[in-house]
């Protein structure tokens, strides 16, 4: 049984940086291409960055692009997202999502495999 355990959120200030973490069971991160999302309150899940199987293509939206990095660690099986200069509008509960050698798409339905997410908070 796969399951994908995201970590690292929590409450930081607005400037202050924050490292999520994607653990995962069942599943090989250097066969799947993972990708996190976000979804703020009464908002619509966002893509926020993605990385693909191969490990060779990173993608971001553009709303975190020069703050934030995505990457992998195949030998912890883990994958990360870097979090730097973070915003109150950062603010959401953030998920990991996994394909089988996917190619670091950015829409969710591309993803079969997915987190319980971790919530970061950016206050002001």
């Amino acid at each position: 049984q796969v399951q994908l355990v995201e970590s690292g959120g929590g409450l930081v200030q607005a400037g202050g940086s924050l490292r999520l973490s994607c653990g995962a069971a069942g599943l090989t991160f250097s066969v799947h291409g993972t990708c996190w999302f976000r979804q703020a309150p009464g908002k619509e899940r966002e893509f926020v960055a993605a990385i693909s199987w191969s490990g060779d293509s990173t993608y971001y939206a553009d709303s975190v692009k020069g703050r934030f990095a995505i990457s992998r660690d195949n030998a912890k099986n883990t994958v990360y997202l870097q979090m730097n200069n973070l915003k109150p509008e950062d603010t959401a509960v953030y998920y990991c999502a996994a394909d089988l050698l996917g190619h670091g798409s950015g829409t969710g339905t591309a993803y079969h495999y997915w987190g319980q997410g971790t919530q970061v908070t950016v206050s002001s």
